[in-house]
């Protein structure tokens, strides 16, 4: 039995997930749909991912489940440090 997505998964969907992927994306998912489909196939919600990786579309999509290939999600981008120098402390005029 083909290994079934989950919530967070990153696919590539190509021709051999459904005909309709003549140019293959890349698909963050959101949750697997409960809607009746053929044995092999299935509804997914998702996003679709630029190549950076940002969410560029939400989709329904219907897929051979058989044909899906995972990826594996991008690392969080370092964040710079957050550090804080502390203020000066010292005498304070009033004019």
């Amino acid at each position: 039995m083909p290994r079934r997505p989950h919530t967070g998964d990153v696919l590539r969907l190509t021709r051999a997930a459904s005909v309709q992927f003549m140019r293959p994306i890349v698909v963050r998912v959101i949750r697997v749909l409960d809607w009746p489909t053929y044995d092999g196939w299935l509804w997914l919600d998702g996003y679709e991912l630029s190549a950076k990786g940002a969410a560029v579309a939400r989709r329904t999509l219907f897929v051979m489940s058989a044909g899906l290939i995972w990826l594996d999600t991008p690392a969080p981008a370092a964040r710079p440090s957050t550090t804080r120098t502390p203020a000066r402390r010292g005498p304070v005029s009033v004019r």
